[in-house]
């Protein structure tokens, strides 16, 4: 069998992963076997923290209703518990924004949790 070199395709390939690993200190951006694994780690971590993202945002929209809710004398969990018995379906993220930039509107959802639970 005739005697294959890599060549071009290897690389290529070796190249492809040093560009990814650009900007990475020390050996980690030079070295192809060092820069290889930071890269793979890398890709695991991106993996990861996209999902771990969506809980950190939940948990960002959660602080702000709260604050925005006590500003308007109740707490978090009393001011979901109303929407719930007030058959009030809006999720946490669009409280949030209303909270920030349209307060009337969001007072105007408290009042109607606070209703809710005084009726309940």
């Amino acid at each position: 069998m005739p005697r294959v070199k890599g060549g071009i395709v290897s690389r290529r390939r070796r190249k492809k992963v040093l560009k990814l690993a650009k900007g990475y200190f020390g050996s980690k951006h030079t070295l192809y076997k060092t820069a290889n694994e930071q890269v793979m780690h890398s890709f695991k971590y991106a993996y990861n923290d996209r999902r771990k993202l969506k809980g950190n945002m939940r948990k960002i929209w959660i602080a702000r209703i709260n604050a925005a809710a006590r500003l308007n004398d109740i707490s978090y969990s009393r001011l979901m518990h109303g929407l719930k018995l007030a058959n009030i379906d809006i999720n946490r993220k669009m409280l949030s924004e209303m909270a920030i930039h349209d307060a009337e509107a969001f007072t105007k959802v408290v009042d109607e949790a606070k209703a809710a639970l005084a009726a309940a």
